[in-house]
């Protein structure tokens, strides 16, 4: 923890964070722009926030991205608000949320966490059933070979789409697939409202794609979420549910019992 707030002390690099917060997803010549500094002061101060786990970067082709990681700011809040009441962490929880507040003005979501385990029980635990239903409470009948569909599968509830499909494959470094279907009976359960339901089916089909780098005795994994339209409601959703997700299993993976899940 102690590199994510030397990371914080700097106020350029609070800029930094900040205009990502305004604006995902940016290139090392946009972040420059609002900066009055060479393009090699920006470079090293974002190599401090990659460091410290706060910005994670993503290439597409030829372009390098960089989005906020709110794993670490979880980290702190986490370990302050289990230490101290709540009162006293309530500064610690509002950094949290600034970090992660308008997630409506991307496209993408973008989230890094370092699990110690290895590469193969990562990808395990992201296909098998044995291991998804206990963090995740889904389960996907697939064979997980590029093209082939998925049926997902939660609480006793099959959704069947024939856009559900396998993207990417190549075990255990990097997995893709399209998001899940909005139903009826998913909205029931999850608590969704008609209204709510209505503009989720107009927005089109997203795609998670998870990166899984080995680092040591640890493993990098890198969740990204994306093809999301301007002021996407399922982006706003799972902005909220992927970092609880997540954790779980990284909780599973290190210590054999999950994270209680809802």
């Amino acid at each position: 923890m102690d590199t994510v707030f030397k990371a914080l002390a700097d106020p350029t690099r609070r800029r930094l964070l900040d205009s990502l917060n305004t604006r995902n997803g940016q290139t090392l010549r946009e972040l420059c722009a609002g900066l009055d500094m060479t393009r090699q002061s920006v470079s090293k101060h974002l190599a401090l926030l990659e460091d410290a786990e706060l910005v994670t970067p993503v290439r597409h082709g030829r372009e390098k991205l960089h989005y906020l990681n709110a794993a670490p700011i979880n980290a702190i809040a986490d370990r302050w608000i289990r230490r101290y009441d709540r009162e006293r962490a309530h500064a610690l929880a509002e950094l949290k949320t600034a970090l992660e507040e308008d997630p409506m003005s991307d496209d993408s979501f973008v989230y890094t966490s370092y699990i110690k385990t290895t590469p193969e029980r990562l990808w395990q635990a992201l296909t098998d059933p044995a291991f998804t239903s206990r963090y995740w409470g889904v389960t996907f009948e697939t064979d997980w070979a590029p093209g082939s569909a998925m049926v997902w599968n939660e609480n006793g509830r099959r959704t069947a789409d024939p856009e559900q499909v396998v993207l990417e494959s190549d075990p255990p470094r990097r997995l893709s697939y399209t998001w899940h279907t909005p139903t009826a009976e998913w909205a029931e359960a999850a608590g969704v409202g008609a209204d709510v339901l209505a503009r989720l089916r107009e927005e089109k089909r997203t795609r998670v794609t998870f990166d899984i780098e080995p680092r040591g005795d640890m493993v990098k994994l890198t969740v990204v979420h994306d093809g999301f339209e301007p002021g996407s409601v399922m982006l706003g959703m799972v902005s909220e549910g992927w970092p609880e997700l997540l954790s779980g299993l990284k909780t599973l993976l290190e210590t054999g019992d999950p994270l209680p899940w809802t």
